[in-house]
């Protein structure tokens, strides 16, 4: 007999959480690691581009609401779990890791079908943006949505009328390999990005996007939001799978078929993370604008991944875009160019291995400018390091200020494990001869298969085109202590 769903809580359950409470929030910084590819969300920094998004005479002055998320569901909470089950802890914890599987594919479908319906239908239907563009925004997005149904009514079929599901493992390792489409939709991000941003230039766009964004329908989740949630939920299958298999008995027939699904995913976020770190070098070097043909270097064009880059300021004030690649560093001026954002090279290229770097105290450097440096206030001579570079009669020195400590430590980070990567292993990159790390400023090594994915977190408000949240190798250790130490908290969950 089928249970119909209730509202009523299970005592013995209420120690029952979701995923979502164990991932940390994530901090927006303006440095973007493209070491870490798939991590955060897609964007560009508003600071480095002031004149794309200096306030319209028509934009509305609303202030910034905070997102609405969905209210969590535990299996717990959405079937009767009837006590002479006697259920063990582990069991139940076992459904409420599958449940929230499935309940995350549902709300992903929803998700999905309401970015085309009520962004990119209207869009096109009221000539906001043409065809073409729309496409380049919203990608294959339109071919994900039949692969998560599909999922979805699998793991319907085998819930039982109770609403306990025995064994999903099997329907993992036969459905995972369809993830490889993700590929050309993660590599597509940075170009659907940069094109979105352009577009909220036009006021029929952005007063659109802004009047969707005050609709309740969006949860205060902008475009952005919407079209990086497949992203967000690829890299967060490794995380849901282990949750399952932490509380899958040894005995159990799934659990032989949940570590091979690990092991499926892993490798496709590995494969579309190399790909995506791929695309987004060759999108930035395509808009390196180079002053003289001397500025030009092989060790750009071989590159394949950014290691990092964001907005510096110099010692005399002025913005500048610096991007770390893997055997070189590049110092650039952020300028618009053919209504498209580019990089104008501002000094020769530097080397890695040649590369001088050094943290410099608070205080220790000089304002630009007489009456500039007369004026200062200590705020303005803070969070700054060098680099410098000598080469015969070539010769470079550059103090650059980073917008607070943390994004001082991270170039720091990030710089020091370029050159040691470049020093050490003679490897163009930040990937090692297996392909298997990546650089992070944040840690010393990161795995690869769960790093760029997982870099893209991040909300439009920031207008960041990074990638950066916690390893899901991390989140699952703190998952374990939290269960060791607290074996009766909750779990939550969170898109």
């Amino acid at each position: 007999m089928k249970i119909e769903p209730s509202n009523k809580r299970v005592k013995p359950l209420s120690r029952v959480t979701s995923l979502a409470s164990l991932i940390p929030p994530v901090r927006a910084t303006p440095l973007k690691r493209f070491s870490q590819t798939l991590q955060r969300s897609i964007s560009f920094r508003s600071d480095s581009r002031p004149d794309l998004f200096t306030p319209r005479p028509w934009s509305r002055n609303v202030p910034p609401a905070s997102t609405k998320r969905r209210d969590s569901k535990l299996w717990s909470e959405t079937f009767d779990v009837c006590v002479n089950q006697m259920l063990t802890s582990k069991e139940i914890k076992r459904q409420e890791a599958i449940f929230e599987l499935s309940q995350g594919e549902e709300d992903l479908i929803e998700d999905l079908k309401l970015a085309k319906k009520a962004y990119h239908d209207p869009m096109l239907k009221l000539s906001i943006m043409t065809e073409q563009e729309l496409n380049q925004i919203f990608g294959t997005l339109d071919s994900l949505i039949p692969l998560h149904e599909d999922l979805l009514k699998r793991l319907q079929e085998v819930r039982k009328p109770d609403g306990s599901t025995e064994h999903v493992g099997h329907i993992l390792v036969a459905w995972l390999p369809c993830l490889n489409s993700y590929d050309s939709y993660c590599s597509n991000q940075v170009a659907a990005k940069a094109l979105l941003d352009h577009k909220k230039q036009d006021h029929r766009v952005q007063d659109f996007l802004q009047r969707c964004l005050e609709s309740p329908f969006s949860r205060k989740l902008d475009l952005w939001n919407f079209l990086d949630i497949p992203r967000s939920r690829l890299v967060k299958y490794p995380l849901l799978l282990r949750e399952i298999l932490r509380h899958t008995p040894n005995d159990h027939p799934d659990q032989q078929h949940l570590e091979e699904a690990i092991n499926i995913i892993q490798g496709i976020v590995a494969e579309i993370n190399i790909k995506t770190g791929e695309s987004e070098c060759q999108y930035y070097k395509e808009r390196l604008i180079y002053l003289e043909e001397g500025q030009k270097d092989a060790l750009i064009d071989n590159s394949r991944v950014v290691c990092c880059h964001g907005e510096l300021k110099n010692n005399r004030g002025a913005k500048l875009h610096v991007f770390l690649f893997q055997e070189v560093l590049v110092i650039t001026r952020a300028i618009t160019h053919n209504e498209q954002l580019c990089y104008q090279l501002y000094r020769q290229p530097i080397p890695v291995k040649d590369l001088v770097l050094e943290d410099l105290q608070d205080g220790e450097v000089r304002l630009g400018g007489s009456i500039r440096g007369a004026f200062s206030n200590n705020e303005r001579i803070k969070n700054f390091f060098r680099i410098s570079f000598k080469s015969g009669s070539q010769s470079q020195s550059h103090s650059l200020q980073a917008n607070d400590s943390f994004n001082k430590q991270q170039w720091l980070n990030c710089i020091r494990q370029a050159k040691e990567t470049v020093v050490c292993d003679g490897e163009a990159g930040t990937l090692d001869s297996e392909g298997h790390f990546l650089i992070s400023p944040n840690r010393s090594r990161v795995p690869q298969g769960e790093s760029r994915l997982e870099q893209m977190d991040q909300s439009d408000n920031e207008s960041d085109c990074s990638m950066d949240t916690s390893e899901v190798s991390i989140d699952c250790e703190r998952m374990e202590q939290i269960n060791s130490c607290e074996n009766d908290k909750p779990i939550e969950t969170n898109i």
